[in-house]
Parts: C-alpha cells; sequence; structure tokens
C-alpha cells in the first residue's frame, strides 16, 4: 500500500490567524495595506518569524493570506524571503484574497488591484498565486469578464516562473461544469487548486472528483465532529484526490475552535500522511 509523503505537506497562515493574531483587512478602493487589526487578539508570532517557528515544527511549504502581510515595502519583503530562505521554508503559494473580478462595474478596478498584489508575490518569491476567479452568479456574461480578466493577469504575469492558479470558490465557481468551462476558455494560462472545504451537500464527492484531475494545488481542509477529525470525510477526500492522478501538495487548512493551531494541524498531517492508498492511485 502507498502512503503520501510529508514533503506533499504545506500550512496556510489562514490555519494560524490565531497564533499570529493580526490581519490587515482590504479596501479595494486603494492600493495601501489597510491599518493592522487585532482581528483574532493579541497574537504570539510575527509573519516574519513564522518560518522558523513552522520548520521547527516539520512543515517547510508555506502558503501566505494577502491580508496578513503588513507592508508592501520592499525592505519588508527581503526580510521576509530571507526569512523564508533561511528557515528552509518554500513560498508555495500567495493567496490573493479579495476581489471580484467578475463585477459587471467593479471588475477593471478589482482586476488591477489583484495584479498589484501579484507583483508583491513575486518579489517574496512565490511559487503559485492564488486568483479568486469570481464571486457573481455563473452566467456567461460573468465568465466572460473574469476569462477576460485572468488572461490579462497572466499575459502580465508572463516570463515570471510563478504559476496562477484559481479556485473552486464563491457562486462563479460553485459547480464543476463552470470550472471546466473556465479552464478550459483559458487554456492552460491559468491552473486549478481544489479546495475539499468549499463545496458540500450530496455531490461533494463526484464533484471534486470531477475537477480534481486538473488540479495543482489543494486545500485540505479537515471537517471536525466534537473535536474530533471526521475521518470518513477526510480520508473519502485525499482518496478521490489521489485517484485522479493528482500528486500536488496538501496544504493543512484548520479553523476549529476545538484544538491549538499546531495541535490540529498535527492532527490532519498525521492522518494524510498515514493514510493508505491503493497502489495504483
Amino acid at each position: 500500500m502507498a502512503t503520501i509523503s510529508a514533503d506533499r505537506i504545506a500550512v496556510s497562515t489562514w490555519s494560524l490567524h490565531r497564533l499570529l493574531g493580526t490581519t490587515y483587512p482590504h479596501d479595494l478602493t486603494t492600493l495601501d495595506v489597510g491599518p493592522e487589526d487585532a482581528t483574532y487578539g493579541e497574537g504570539e508570532e510575527s509573519l516574519l518569524g513564522l518560518p522558523s517557528v513552522l520548520a521547527n515544527h516539520g512543515y517547510h511549504r508555506l502558503e501566505i493570506v494577502s491580508f496578513h502581510l503588513r507592508s508592501r515595502d520592499p525592505v519588508y519583503l527581503g526580510e521576509l524571503r530571507d526569512q523564508l530562505r533561511v528557515a528552509n521554508v518554500r513560498l508555495q503559494t500567495f493567496l490573493v484574497d479579495a476581489g471580484d473580478i467578475s463585477h459587471p462595474e467593479h471588475g477593471a478596478r478589482d482586476t488591477a488591484w489583484v495584479a498589484s498584489w501579484l507583483e508583491v508575490a513575486r518579489e517574496l518569491g512565490a511559487e503559485n498565486a492564488r486568483i479568486i476567479a469570481g464571486k457573481q452568479k455563473p452566467t456567461r456574461d460573468a465568465l466572460d469578464r473574469s476569462v477576460k480578466a485572468l488572461t490579462a493577469l497572466s499575459d502580465a504575469n508572463a516570463g515570471s516562473s510563478m504559476r496562477l492558479v484559481t479556485e473552486n470558490w464563491f457562486d462563479l465557481l460553485a459547480e464543476p461544469a463552470h470550472v471546466h468551462f473556465l479552464l478550459d476558455k483559458l487554456d492552460g494560462r491559468i491552473g486549478l487548486l481544489g479546495d475539499f472545504g468549499n463545496w458540500s451537500g450530496p455531490n461533494k464527492y463526484p464533484d471534486l472528483q470531477s475537477i480534481f484531475g486538473r488540479a495543482e494545488l489543494c486545500h485540505a481542509k479537515a471537517q471536525f465532529i466534537d473535536g474530533q477529525l471526521d475521518a470518513g470525510d477526510y480520508g473519502r477526500c485525499v482518496r478521490l484526490a489521489e485517484a485522479t492522478g493528482y500528486s500536488g501538495p496538501y496544504t493543512l487548512i484548520f479553523d476549529s475552535e476545538s484544538h491549538g493551531e499546531w495541535h490540529g494541524l498535527g492532527m490532519e498531517r498525521d492522518f494524510i500522511t498515514s493514510l493508505e492508498l491503493d497502489s495504483a492511485s
């Protein structure tokens, strides 16, 4: 039986929001970083200190959510890049966590706003950057606006080693048919980050299975019931991803109140890396 290597495990700063405490909420009308907000309390660690702490817990892949960045100043970005290098932590993905490029009125503004954050992601040396495809209902017009904006963002990123991806998230990409439509129209210019936790309901597993053959990245969010990891759901999600041929990293997403963040992440990591898979998967 095959198992999943610990080298494929990553952590998102979203999963450590209580440890970090502070966020810098986005305002789409400005390119400036928002004022500091103790969203999750005082926090115990800074983003600059996180790479070494992460490595000490045995993780060497990180995803950074844009609202955790306190500055876009090149000196600060250089310090963060240096901390990642010293700790031997890869910046796997930079998550641009706002904007609606499919919006009929604000789409152009939001596309420019996203583009400015992609510059930050490149400066940090991110291997990937995730862009929200849109939040509108999936009409043909909204999908076309998203395709146009994503094409423009991809063109602006040409020549960079950073890969742009989008996610099965919000109304625009709430079902497989629209994910496939968008990716087909983009013809490989944008990749897919598949998220276990964004879809639910009776069609969750066949819907995820439909798209994971195209996924390059994965947000592996576990559900917790009365403090216990829902092994049935989590195992089924990982198995279906592997069965489609998915071979990318699993980024642990943890937001349960039942456990401390490091403990909860450890539960998710241990579950994935100990899961026995069909060697044919």
